[in-house]
């Protein structure tokens, strides 16, 4: 063999022409890409922030001036008039739409803390190795930034309903300004900056009109223990049913009514005489105001990039699905429509998990918020097993405090992290529905499940007809009935065909162990945002962190706000008002000076008074802790504070009911006892 010498010419590396491609499909001219610099509105923002801080600075000083020159003059005030207590979040008769208009706000400025490139308006192009600092510091300016307009709506003060239309009106108008000014920004999206400050506008809003009927209407006084509210409330606990009402519920629903009834339970419909607490109506309000701002920014961070892909798209695509082995026509700008379409159908399935997931979110808030009224209410008439499933005194401890403050932003952020979860599951369930089944089934191609599903159908054929075969057995083999009660008949042939279908129930019992893992995954990523539920079986939901912190508050908004406990206490202060010296008289009755026999009518109403007391703490056991004769108890025998001891000597059970005799003793003057109890 005559090996020479091979020399390769040189030559230079080309694309290959491919316009022969476009001899009949041009290719069309894509529009230029919209590039958005960054925008400085005409109201600078730091300017803005300045002159807010000094005006709010001095308004709460003049704020705290009226306030004390008010206590100085009125002596006594029921309720909140202090500058550094903004709100009451024990009152449930107080005005609650500001406040959640507050707190909607601050929160919507947390959500957009996430993604903006200066967390604080007074630094611009803030560095990056510091700009997690400058996020935390933001974290507690704007809480500051708008407590004045929790000050002047809570005051119950001319002045500061001025103050807070002065306020609210300036940061509406310089918001609506600057979005006027710079609609589009560089953020993720062109419009995310102005589609995010929608619940900001639409909370300052509320404000601005808020503001000026609390002015014109003048401060309420009937709040709290002056509120006709809990009066109302121990009125209907004391009214007799009808016979109707109790009749109608003895009788059988038909099938209409069972089947209204499952959408009427996840529809919260208010009652008359039940009103929420001020920390659950905010926790709800600001759980709608997460949802919103999580959905916009799943939709804003992927569909956008989803445009830019699918725009994108060329022939340069078939050489890549060719590398991978995958043709899916021979001709290329066929593939590029194939492909066009697909993502599309990725885009529709996005687009169908976040909007089912916001749906779901909002279904079980309104659920959360009918079973919050019924776990307050059976609190409030002492149902404990049903919420702690054990004995647990109603009464505050360092957890439920803890747990208490932290309610509402736990509902936001469990809400928040609920609603991610769920949209990425959806997506995957939608994505495998979409490109699996419904997809191959129209073109009857990459008919992958199908061909699986044939394959293995004799066993699936099996289990169902042994499934079945167990069901019709036991139903007319197996059981049999005799003067109206039940028991096993054919035992031999039961003992034999539990032995022949041991080993097929073993596969039936695989099927079932599966399904139980999704029906359980499915129902914790649904129900995943709530924290009234536990997602643990009944004696492991102390270890749900977010159950727990939901109880514990539970404990401390009712030990401290009950309604009948309040209702009773209004009840004394206006006797108290209404006898004019009736506790001085009390006093001087107790240092030996003889006073005068008081007036029958005095005395009648002191007596009902007592009665309608003692009454009521006997029968709520969540009040039980304020009678001395438990505290005594708790001292000698250990007993829980508020929690009778059922099981205690027959001594203590006597002293336990010795009390109730208590109000007939006198119908004079009481004594130290009864003054205690």
């Amino acid at each position: 063999m005559n090996h020479s010498k091979v020399e390769f010419e040189p030559f230079e590396y080309s694309y290959y022409d491919y316009s022969d491609w476009y001899s009949n499909n041009a290719e069309p001219t894509k529009p230029p890409k919209e590039i958005i610099l960054p925008c400085d509105p005409t109201a600078d923002d730091k300017l803005f922030h300045i002159c807010m801080l000094s005006i709010s600075l001095v308004i709460m000083l003049i704020l705290a001036v009226l306030t004390r020159k008010n206590k100085f003059c009125q002596g006594f005030t029921r309720g909140s008039s202090s500058i550094f207590s903004p709100v009451n979040f024990l009152d449930q008769t107080q005005q609650k739409g500001l406040v959640m208009a507050v707190f909607g706000l601050v929160f919507s400025k947390l959500a957009m803390l996430v993604i903006t490139p200066d967390p604080l308006p007074f630094t611009k192009d803030t560095p990056g190795d510091i700009k997690e600092y400058m996020k935390i510091i933001a974290i507690f300016y704007y809480p500051v930034l708008y407590y004045p307009l929790l000050v002047c709506g809570t005051l119950q003060h001319k002045a500061g309903y001025v103050f807070g239309t002065l306020l609210s009106f300036s940061h509406f108008g310089v918001l609506v300004w600057q979005k006027f000014d710079c609609p589009k920004t560089p953020e993720i999206y062109n419009y995310y900056a102005l589609l995010a400050s929608l619940p900001q506008l639409a909370c300052l809003a509320y404000l601005c009109v808020q503001f000026p009927l609390l002015f014109v209407k003048g401060p309420k006084t009937d709040e709290d223990l002056d509120s006709s509210y809990y009066s109302s409330y121990v009125k209907l606990l004391l009214k007799k049913r009808s016979s109707s009402a109790s009749s109608s519920l003895t009788d059988k629903p038909t099938l209409v009514e069972r089947i209204l009834e499952v959408p009427k339970s996840y529809i919260y419909v208010p009652e008359k005489v039940f009103r929420f607490p001020l920390k659950l109506a905010v926790s709800a309000f600001v759980a709608f105001v997460a949802i919103y701002h999580t959905a916009l920014l799943l939709v804003t961070l992927v569909v956008p990039t989803l445009h830019i892909i699918r725009a994108g798209i060329d022939e340069n695509i078939a050489f890549m699905l060719l590398g991978f082995g995958i043709v899916l026509s021979d001709d290329r700008m066929e593939v590029v429509r194939i492909v066009t379409w697909y993502t599309w159908l990725l885009e529709v399935c996005y687009c169908c998990a976040v909007t089912l997931s916001c749906l779901i979110s909002v279904v079980m808030l309104m659920k959360s918020m009918i079973l919050h009224r019924s776990n307050l209410k059976g609190l409030y008439k002492g149902d404990i097993y049903s919420i702690y499933n054990s004995q647990k005194a109603i009464s505050p401890s360092k957890p439920g405090i803890v747990c208490w403050m932290g309610l509402i932003g736990y509902q936001a952020a469990i809400v928040c992290l609920g609603l991610a979860i769920q949209t990425v599951v959806f997506f995957i369930c939608f994505f495998f529905l979409v490109f699996l089944i419904i997809i191959p089934v129209f073109y009857g191609r990459n008919t992958i499940a199908f061909e699986i599903a044939g394959k293995s159908w004799p066993g699936w054929v099996t289990v169902v007809l042994v499934t079945v075969l167990q069901h019709v057995a036991a139903k007319f083999a197996f059981i049999k009935k005799e003067a109206g009660t039940r028991d096993l008949n054919n035992r031999e042939s039961l003992f034999l065909l539990t032995y022949l279908l041991f080993l097929v129930n073993t596969v039936v019992g695989l099927i079932v162990a599966i399904w139980r893992m999704v029906i359980t995954a499915l129902y914790n990523i649904i129900h995943l945002g709530r924290i009234d539920i536990s997602l643990l079986h009944r004696t492991a939901e102390s270890y749900d962190p977010a159950y727990r912190y939901y109880t514990h508050s539970l404990k401390v908004e009712v030990s401290q706000s009950h309604p009948v406990m309040k209702a009773f206490c209004g009840l004394l202060l206006d006797i108290m008002v209404e006898g004019g010296r009736i506790g001085q008289k009390i006093r001087d009755a107790e240092e030996g000076i003889q006073e005068s026999q008081p007036s029958k009518a005095t005395s009648s109403r002191r007596i009902r008074s007592r009665w309608q007391l003692l009454y009521t703490l006997v029968n709520n056991s969540s009040l039980l802790g304020s009678r001395k004769h438990f505290q005594t108890l708790q001292a000698l025998e250990g007993v829980l504070n508020g929690t009778p001891n059922h099981s205690s000597k027959k001594g203590s059970k006597k002293e336990a009911s010795e009390p109730t005799t208590e109000p007939a003793q006198s119908t004079e003057t009481p004594t130290n006892q009864e003054k205690t109890d």
